[in-house]
């Protein structure tokens, strides 16, 4: 499974583009949403100096067809409305790659954070592209189960290396005198150690911010563990 972090630049011709940079200081957060045919719905929380502009705007907005207020406050809202141009909802639907709530969007960009299949990663780009979506990769890695992580044996054999003292510092137990307490060859136990540490590494420097990572395009294009 593929999990990605998405900076999602939203076309200039929609309303929460248009919305958001005309309120840069406004955040909003999509609490809840489900896309129509030809519509979508959402609950939305905006937080802000300036709230009740950014409801008048919407209000005006003819891409907003039905609005109403669920919770107000001077520097917060809570709004369900109705939107004839939900296209980060029609990329989800037509790639079938589900979007994890909430996003929160601010001055025309939306985080976004998915998980899924390479392929289904691959669509929701795809998708992207055909609504005029642009995009920036924050943050993409493989997600493994903790049961994929390492097979049995090598969970076997890391759990005792720890519980003898190979991993003390200093040392409390050799190689060597691991491979005998587990009664299997020393090369055996090297070679299995070694590539439980490989996993434990790789999937602790995947957990790293900052770290470059592969083009979204091309995850397709890698095999899946």
């Amino acid at each position: 499974m593929a999990q990605a972090t998405l900076a999602i630049t939203m076309p200039e011709q929609v309303w929460v583009q248009q919305v958001s940079t005309a309120h840069p200081e406004a955040t909003i957060r999509v609490i809840a949403a489900v896309p129509g045919s030809d519509s979508g719905f959402a609950l939305i929380r905006i937080a802000g100096p300036d709230v009740p502009s950014v409801i008048e705007d919407m209000e005006d907005h003819p891409q907003i067809t039905e609005l109403s207020l669920a919770q107000w406050s001077e520097n917060e809202a809570t709004i369900h409305f109705e939107t004839t141009a939900p296209l980060l909802l029609f990329s989800s639907r037509d790639s079938g790659m589900p979007i994890e709530l909430p996003v929160e969007i601010q001055d025309g960009e939306a985080m976004v954070e998915v998980t899924g299949s390479r392929e289904r990663l691959s669509e929701l780009a795809e998708q992207l592209d055909f609504f005029g979506l642009q995009y920036r990769i924050e943050h993409i890695r493989e997600r493994l189960h903790d049961s994929q992580l390492l097979s049995e044996r090598q969970q076997e054999i890391v759990v005792e290396a720890v519980r003898q003292g190979y991993y003390d510092t200093p040392r409390q137990c050799s190689l060597t005198e691991l491979a005998d307490h587990l009664e299997i060859a020393k090369s055996t136990c090297s070679e299995t150690l070694h590539r439980a540490e490989e996993g434990i590494v790789k999937e602790f420097v995947g957990d790293l911010p900052n770290v470059e990572e592969e083009p979204l395009e091309d995850v397709a294009a890698t095999p899946s563990n």
